[in-house]
């Protein structure tokens, strides 16, 4: 035994620990679990109310929400707040297939370029993994359908989410994110990138003024799909 084997020897034995080997067990058994910590009762709310608490959430991040009764209708929700906001009708948009299946060409003002964005678009339009009530906030994966520069390039960003993935807390976002990826022989398969947004960009670094859009979009807009 080295001398650095029996040092640590000496010191699991003094706290009451076992081998190394076994400790490893231990470890790898607690990690399967994916046990939970102590959800704090604010996240503890049924469906409607974790809804509500979210889109309360949200609005005091400064993101503004606009809510829709059916997917078909965001492409027409999405083209009156470029409208009211005077931005431009030309968006950069993921290329996710439930997204692209809810209907773009009812709104033939729109000019819509599927891809990741580029340091030229001015708007970006995403879907949302989850979001997390008790602090409003989206967590969205970074993917071929999903590419992480539309969360950060353009100045606007426009979220589509749906109620169903509106969760109490963190935990549950990332059990979701579990049970969604486990493959073959049960191993997860995490993506690249998980971005998680609250409102949006700002700083006030610079002698405490607060600026929007300091490292990523100065405006977040969600559009949340009801049922």
């Amino acid at each position: 035994m080295s001398a650095r084997e029996d040092m640590l020897s000496r010191i699991r034995g003094a706290v009451g620990k076992g081998r190394a080997a076994d400790a490893g067990h231990t470890v790898d058994a607690r990690l399967a679990a994916h046990r939970m910590n102590l959800i704090p009762a604010r996240g503890q709310l049924a469906p409607d109310a974790k809804i509500k608490l979210f889109e309360t959430m949200a609005r005091e991040a400064s993101a503004t929400l606009t809510r829709v009764p059916l997917p078909s209708d965001v492409p027409e929700a999405i083209a009156q707040f470029l409208k009211s906001e005077n931005l431009p009708s030309r968006v950069a948009m993921a290329p996710d297939p439930w997204l692209g299946s809810l209907g773009w060409e009812r709104q033939p003002l729109l000019a819509i370029r599927r891809g990741r964005a580029e340091p030229s678009d001015e708007v970006g339009v995403t879907v949302a993994f989850s979001a997390i009530a008790e602090t409003g906030t989206l967590m969205l994966l970074s993917g071929p359908d999903t590419p992480t520069t539309l969360n950060l390039l353009p100045e606007t960003h426009i979220v589509v989410l749906r109620e169903s993935q509106v969760v109490g807390a963190y935990e549950e976002a990332w059990a979701r994110l579990r049970e969604a990826r486990v493959g073959e022989g049960g191993a997860v398969a995490m993506p690249r990138t998980v971005n998680f947004i609250t409102g949006p960009s700002r700083s006030a670094d610079i002698e405490q003024q607060l600026q929007m859009g300091a490292h990523g979009p100065r405006r977040l807009h969600i559009v949340l799909v009801e049922g």
